[in-house]
């Protein structure tokens, strides 16, 4: 199945004139999930058109204040529409007592449930119709999660031919068989999907990786990623100010998505100290290393779709 991508923002510790903070969405089946919400991301939304009230869950990877500050905006915007669908907030410690607190000295008016989940190790932490949501530990100046949204195994290929040398009539047992069901012809014998389908297929994986060092454990969860989003905010020559920070230089996001056998990488939290002109240098580092990196814009959209 299809997803879109949706870059609100590409900036790191504050927002620009022309550059937002670092936020994504993504959209799947008409469902969609916010990583991060700095400053201004409805905003972005409503640059883009984009239904809100649709947001399913917003993941936060950390409680600094470029990457949550736009939550309470949030949920008041949403409170402007009906919805019956409870809105999760999903993220590290302290996300539960920041909600509730903006809350209460916003006075805010609610009119839909919120339920607020907090994460300190990795594992799944969402699960909906035929895809999950994991997390995983980065490694940042306070207690930082990654995200990636996966989708569950898709059924193998469907081969025609070994149908008809079962004698199936094509029809409605071709597509119960391609649904996953075994069939019973009319002289009585049982066919199974795995006689005229090759092995299962893996669905499309999106990650979400800012605001942490290289730690090794990275790569093994956003592996094989289709859309790798991760930080590169700076460039070489300010490693050792990476270092300090606890973020990524470029060169090491790429380094990750290359470890990770990931299709794409879409670098995006870039150091203000970075013009637009002055990004080609991140990007230029990355691509040295892994081809296909890209640099993540400001109000970006991607498709991401395995083929059938």
């Amino acid at each position: 199945m299809a997803f879109e991508v949706f870059i609100l923002g590409t900036g790191g510790m504050m927002p620009l004139p022309h550059r937002a903070l670092t936020s994504v969405l993504a959209r799947r089946a008409g469902e969609l999930f916010l990583f991060d919400c700095g400053e201004g991301t409805q905003v972005s939304l409503k640059k883009l058109n984009l239904r809100w009230k649709k947001i399913t869950a917003i993941l936060v990877s950390h409680t600094h204040a470029d990457h949550v500050t736009g939550i309470p905006g949030m949920l008041m915007l949403t409170s402007q529409v009906d919805r019956s669908e409870p809105l999760y907030i999903i993220g590290p410690p302290k996300i539960k007592e920041y909600v509730e607190a903006s809350m209460a000295i916003l006075d805010m008016y609610i009119n839909y449930e919120i339920i607020v989940k907090e994460v300190t190790k990795a594992g799944v932490v969402f699960k909906g119709d035929g895809y999950r949501i994991n997390s995983f530990v980065l490694k940042h100046s306070k207690f930082c999660m990654g995200y990636s949204i996966e989708e569950d195994l898709r059924p193998g290929v469907f081969y025609p031919e070994k149908a008809r040398l079962k004698n199936i009539p094509r029809g409605p047992l071709w597509s119960r068989l391609q649904a996953g069901e075994t069939v019973r012809l009319e002289n009585g014998k049982s066919i199974t999907p795995d006689e005229v389908m090759g092995p299962k297929r893996p669905g499309t994986k999106i990650s979400f990786v800012t605001d942490t060092l290289p730690v090794p454990a990275i790569a093994q969860h956003v592996a094989h990623s289709d859309l790798l989003i991760c930080e590169g905010m700076f460039s070489r020559e300010l490693a050792d100010s990476a270092l300090e920070k606890k973020h990524l230089t470029a060169e090491q996001a790429a380094k990750i998505a290359k470890q990770a056998k990931a299709k794409r990488l879409a670098l995006i939290h870039y150091s203000p100290r970075y013009t637009e002109r002055d990004l080609k240098i991140l990007l230029k580092e990355a691509q040295e290393i892994f081809p296909e990196s890209i640099l993540a814009y400001d109000l970006q959209s991607m498709q991401i779709n395995n083929p059938e």
